[in-house]
């Protein structure tokens, strides 16, 4: 569906304007380009040469010798890496340059969207200016934001807020409490009760002199046929988006963090943690209590025991366990070597007693 989206982005501005007021240096060769105009921010598989983006971790090394950004925020280490157009702006910490300049470019977006009452307008539990198609069902003590959008057979419980701009599909279900923003929602989606999707995402560019909040300007895009469990939290991508694919099944008391990217049909369990900018591919299954860092692949097909911590990439198809996880056999077999060097162990302490 055509959507306007959340934030109001400002510009352009100059390049200069754009260094001083991250704190970063244009690298030296570069101070014709000093007067160019840029027009937004974008990762850096996505940027065009009209745009920024920064790099600041060593497994998008590939995307930042392939980017076709104008300009990237960057250490001075990596500057030579860049193999494109792009003027290098150095700076000790490019992700917190590159948290600066999101202020310029989305200055509304330090907190979540609220949209004003219009003039003349008085505040309603469902905004005049929300549509929703013939068929809708709302329970009292619901609230319906300004130019949300619903679809027919949808059903909105008692308690829930569907927030400014959000889109929902036809045939859904939101549950009681359910709060709902920053998110285009599909069809025949079940959100049951205490669901949060749509708040920020945990971006800070930590510093000695505290830690500065990132603005997250990404949204959640929830797929046809999803259902997330009660009380699980889904944040909204800071530059990207946070996906969630067609068919997945959330249990209740899942967190997802910003820029994760679930595929089709996946099985998350409850109490599982998904970091930043996470991906897992289809039909993923993860058992309860498990968790991830951020930035790793999942591959499609896999399955991961309970209770299960990941810290590197799994395979397409893998069986993996254990903290840090690893192939199941492996952890089974060092569960039963430690089991039996314990009783070995116990057996020696009694021989000892007994003499």
């Amino acid at each position: 569906m055509d959507h306007p989206g959340f934030w109001s982005l400002a510009g352009p501005f100059t390049l200069r304007d754009i260094a001083h007021h991250a704190g970063a240096e244009i690298s030296e060769g570069f101070s014709d380009a000093a007067d160019r105009f840029y027009r937004g921010i974008k990762p850096l598989d996505s940027a065009g040469e009209d745009e920024l983006s920064f790099f600041e971790n060593t497994k998008y090394m590939v995307a930042l010798e392939r980017t076709k950004a104008g300009a990237i925020f960057i250490s001075r280490d990596y500057a030579g890496r860049i193999k494109g157009q792009a003027v290098p702006l150095i700076s000790r910490d490019p992700y917190l340059c590159f948290a600066k300049a999101l202020e310029l470019f989305y200055p509304d977006a330090l907190w979540s969207k609220v949209a004003p009452v219009a003039e003349g307008e008085r505040a309603a539990p469902i905004s005049p200016r929300a549509k929703l198609e013939p068929g809708v069902e709302v329970e009292p003590g619901a609230v319906i934001g300004p130019e949300a959008q619903i679809g027919s057979g949808t059903r909105i419980a008692a308690g829930a807020v569907v927030g400014y701009r959000v889109a929902i599909g036809r045939d859904c279900y939101i549950g009681p409490n359910a709060s709902i923003t920053h998110a285009l929602v599909g069809n025949r989606v079940i959100i049951h009760a205490g669901v949060r999707i749509g708040q920020d995402g945990f971006g800070f560019a930590m510093g000695r002199a505290g830690h500065y909040k990132v603005r997250q300007i990404g949204r959640v895009i929830v797929q046809d046929d999803v259902e997330i469990g009660a009380n699980s939290a889904i944040d909204r991508g800071a530059l990207r988006d946070t996906i969630i694919g067609e068919g997945t099944k959330i249990d209740n008391l899942v967190q997802i963090g910003h820029n994760v990217v679930i595929g089709r049909h996946c099985v998350i369990v409850a109490q599982t943690g998904i970091s930043g900018s996470t991906v897992l591919e289809d039909f993923v299954a993860m058992g309860g209590q498990s968790g991830t860092v951020g930035h790793i692949r999942i591959g499609a097909g896999a399955r991961l025991a309970a209770q299960s911590g990941l810290t590197t990439d799994v395979p397409a198809g893998a069986r993996w366990g254990g903290y840090p996880a690893r192939p199941l056999a492996s952890w089974a077999r060092e569960i039963a070597l430690l089991k039996r060097l314990a009783q070995k162990k116990t057996s020696e302490d009694q021989s000892g007693q007994d003499v």
